[in-house]
């Protein structure tokens, strides 16, 4: 996890009556990805769109006729840098739990349905997620599973007619094979599945991101191309 040398810190106050204006800022705070530490403070880590967006924020709050305080500081007392990255990703996995539970449910309503061409649903869960993931600045755990959650509600949509081609495993043999670290059941049984039928020798290490081991396949990370899912049912074994 890459920390920032600074964050940044925006202090402000509104009237009373001016709600509107609060649920106004209170939007825009949450589509940056700001991290609210109390009432009226709000916290993103030192970068130039960062600064422009809170300084923009600070003139709008002024404009309402509030009061508004953009500081820049290295810590902040009773949390350590470490500290603030977790609140950030608490505060993602929540966004990303959601999306999952929205695409479970899609997946439970059209599994077992003859295949229809309709994908608004689908388009609208891709679009959150690139939301999620462009204010996901500490590369939250879990937004892999909501990843695979989405490629799993594409497979229930009609494909192309065309067959996909044939991998041959032998190119895959003697292989690293990288995932994310805690494997759950699906990726046990994946592991499994790789060494009965494409590489017995295969080796396994762990990561959260497959620049960590370029030399190594990755399957069910996020934003890997080929999952295990695809690659088993597309592959001729050894």
């Amino acid at each position: 996890m890459n920390l920032p040398k600074a964050w940044l810190l925006l202090l402000y106050g509104l009237p009373t009556k001016h709600s509107a204006e609060r649920v106004s800022l209170w939007r825009k705070l949450r589509k940056f990805g700001a991290l609210q530490l109390k009432t009226s403070a709000y916290v993103l880590p030192d970068e130039p769109v960062h600064f422009e967006r809170f300084q923009w924020l600070a003139k709008q709050v002024s404009d309402d006729g509030g009061d508004a305080t953009l500081i820049r500081v290295k810590e902040i007392e009773g949390l350590s840098n470490q500290q603030i990255a977790r609140m950030f990703n608490e505060a993602r996995a929540r966004d990303y739990a959601d999306l999952g539970r929205a695409a479970t449910a899609f997946i439970k309503k059209k599994k077992g349905k003859r295949k229809d061409s309709s994908n608004d649903e689908l388009e609208k869960f891709q679009q959150r997620f690139n939301e999620i993931r462009e204010i996901d600045y500490f590369d939250c755990p879990a937004a892999p599973d909501a990843q695979i959650l989405l490629k799993r509600a594409a497979g229930l949509l009609p494909t192309s007619s065309q067959p996909s081609p044939k991998l041959d495993a032998k190119k895959f043999a003697g292989k690293t094979w990288l995932t994310r670290s805690r494997p759950e059941i699906d990726r046990v049984g994946s592991a499994w599945l790789i060494r009965k039928f494409i590489d017995p020798k295969a080796r396994f290490v762990f990561a959260t991101n497959p620049t960590a081991h370029p030399e190594a396949e990755p399957y069910d990370m996020l934003e890997v191309e080929f999952t295990i899912r695809a690659r088993t049912a597309r592959m001729k074994p050894c």
